[in-house]
């Protein structure tokens, strides 16, 4: 229990301690000083600092270097009073007699985490970055196995910018701890989010690299490797180090499937299929099979369809890859979701709307079938009685998916399935609204294409009431959607003629080009689609123009150089576009990046 005597001190001293900050706080050093005195003499470990902060600003060297020398006779193992004497020196002119001072510091530094970290931070306060290493390295001596100090090291290099060093340090911190990955992970995540461009991914690939050779068993290389190429999205090297762990660690698929499945969900199904083949060359006993055998059908149809670059050939081909799956593995709860592409390739691309929509009944009223996978193929059916011109049934199909879904994903693309087809009937007013519901009711992203049919509607459905021009596009939409590809094009050349310099004239261009790729007709999409991004440079089907001409040079033109110039255009002219992270993959690749 305090005494009055002490319990008056004690009070004294607050009341020093509370005049000499707020004089701190609005410049007046000269008087804050002498209740840092007063508090001083009072409390010395906890006013020292804001006293020597005190004199320096004051420039009253003698009485910081006083300070100091008292402070240091009391407490002679703090290391870190030395760099505030060096400090002092340096101030006055001194810089020998400060640079033998940290020399000093250093020298006197004993085998303590705690103090070799805390005279490391002090250099580093000082911006004395040479003598936070000098002081780690030696830390690094002192300790010997029981301490590395590498975190410390590898945040120093990264401060003073010696990214290489600081790629070392964590690769040589695995190389002792194993266990420390997730944390070399975190923290390099951080790094790279903040990165403007590849250096530091190129600098940790190729140090990795480099000691995956001469890691012998350790995977952690191969893991962190791995790692950093799913953070740059370079699937197919990553694919490459899953294959080379799933053998060493005889993981059985697992990480390969996974990765399959990552690929897919970010539009690659070329490295999602050869994921999914890895798994099935296992044989059906691996625990993988089925399910890599029905995810490779899925990522085939979707690299074969999504591009709308294919041939007859191909959609022949993969109707058969359908049939071998349902011949070996039946038609079944678990192959229905095959049963529901398998619909949409015959209806939508081999026009056998017929057998499309029997597959489509067979799996709604399959028993066991996972209610959501009935909703996605009532919406299958849907799209595909439009097709037949039945678009009354068609929106009851979507209603009812609305009606059990409506707070769900599958509810919101009910909804606008349900306003697109209003679009393609003429109720623009109607399928706006709708579209407006949708975006209010939810806070999650809608769909793109819902917000881009949005902004189609209400950026040209006219303020004088004049609707022909949207309606005339939107037949052609209708007509695209139904494979009516002859016309569609006819539509969109009459509304070029009936109304030029139209709002709708970038869209008008793009979805010809969309359907003369469809064709076959490369010249005359890739003329189209140079001036939709030429003509429209700021518009927001500039850079999907852009991309899908790359992709038709890289793919169907047999132009590799003109591809890789326009992919390069991508990456300076539109860094935040969604076709970015594979523009720079396909550029890499065209510029035989290894």
């Amino acid at each position: 229990m305090l005494t009055l005597s002490s319990q008056a001190t004690f009070a004294q001293g607050q009341t020093n301690l509370e005049l000499a900050n707020q004089y701190m706080s609005t410049g007046e050093y000269d008087k804050a000083i002498v209740y840092y005195e007063k508090q001083y003499n009072f409390d010395p470990y906890g006013t020292y600092r804001s006293y020597l902060d005190c004199c320096l600003l004051l420039k009253d060297y003698e009485r910081a270097e006083k300070i100091i020398r008292k402070h240091q006779k009391k407490n002679p193992a703090i290391a870190t009073l030395w760099v505030d004497l060096g400090n002092v020196l340096a101030l006055q002119g001194q810089e020998q007699e400060a640079q033998a001072t940290y020399d000093k510091a250093i020298k006197n530094i004993f085998p303590d985490i705690g103090q070799i970290n805390a005279l490391g931070k002090a250099f580093m306060d000082m911006r004395l970055m040479g003598m936070a290493e000098k002081t780690y390295l030696e830390g690094r001596k002192l300790m010997g196995e029981s301490y590395s100090f590498g975190f410390e090291l590898a945040e120093l290099y990264a401060q003073m910018n010696e990214i290489g060093k600081m790629v070392e340090e964590y690769l040589q911190l695995l190389d002792t701890y194993e266990n420390y990955l997730p944390s070399v992970q975190a923290i390099l995540q951080n790094k790279l989010s903040y990165e403007t461009d590849s250096k530091l991914a190129d600098i940790i690939r190729t140090s990795l690299l480099r000691r995956v050779q001469k890691a012998g068993q350790k995977t952690v290389y191969n893991e962190l490797l791995y790692w950093l190429l799913l953070q740059e999205k370079d699937f197919t090297s990553a694919l490459t180090q899953a294959i080379a762990l799933d053998r060493r660690n005889d993981e059985n698929g697992g990480r390969i499937i996974s990765l399959g499945k990552l690929c897919y969900s970010n539009g690659d199904y070329e490295t999602a299929e050869e994921c999914f083949a890895y798994i099935i060359g296992k044989g059906p006993s691996t625990p993988y099979y089925i399910n890599a055998r029905l995810e490779l059908i899925e990522a085939r149809d979707n690299r074969i369809t999504s591009s709308g670059i294919y041939d007859t050939t191909s959609l022949v081909k993969l109707q058969g890859d359908y049939e071998a799956a349902f011949a070996e593995l039946g038609k079944t709860p678990i192959t229905a979701p095959l049963m529901a592409g398998y619909a949409k390739l015959l209806a939508f691309h081999l026009n056998d709307i017929e057998k499309a929509v029997e597959v489509l009944d067979e799996t709604i009223n399959m028993p066991r079938v996972q209610p959501s996978l009935v909703a996605e193929c009532k919406l299958e059916l849907g799209d595909i009685l439009i097709l037949r011109g039945n678009v009354w049934d068609a929106s009851l199909y979507y209603s009812q998916v609305d009606k059990d879904y409506k707070n769900d994903a599958i509810g919101r693309e009910a909804k606008y399935r349900n306003a697109r087809l209003s679009y393609y009937m003429g109720e623009f007013e109607w399928a706006a609204a709708q579209l407006n519901v949708l975006k209010a009711a939810t806070s999650q992203l809608i769909s793109n294409d819902a917000m881009q049919l949005g902004l189609l509607i209400m950026d040209n459905l006219g303020t004088d009431s004049i609707t022909e021009p949207l309606q005339m596009y939107s037949r052609a939409d209708l007509y695209d959607f139904c494979n009516r590809r002859k016309e569609a094009l006819a539509t969109l050349d009459s509304l070029l003629i009936s109304w030029p310099g139209h709002s709708l004239t970038d869209e008008i261009w793009f979805k010809q080009a969309v359907i003369y790729s469809k064709n076959g007709n490369y010249t005359k999409a890739a003329e189209l689609y140079s001036q939709v991004f030429q003509s429209y440079p700021d518009d927001i089907l500039a850079d999907d123009a852009m991309f899908r001409l790359a992709e038709m040079k890289e793919l169907r033109m047999n132009d590799k150089e003109g591809a890789k110039a326009i992919y390069e255009m991508i990456l300076n002219k539109y860094p935040g576009s969604l076709f970015t992270v594979e523009a720079r993959k396909r550029f890499r690749k065209l510029r035989g990046d290894g």
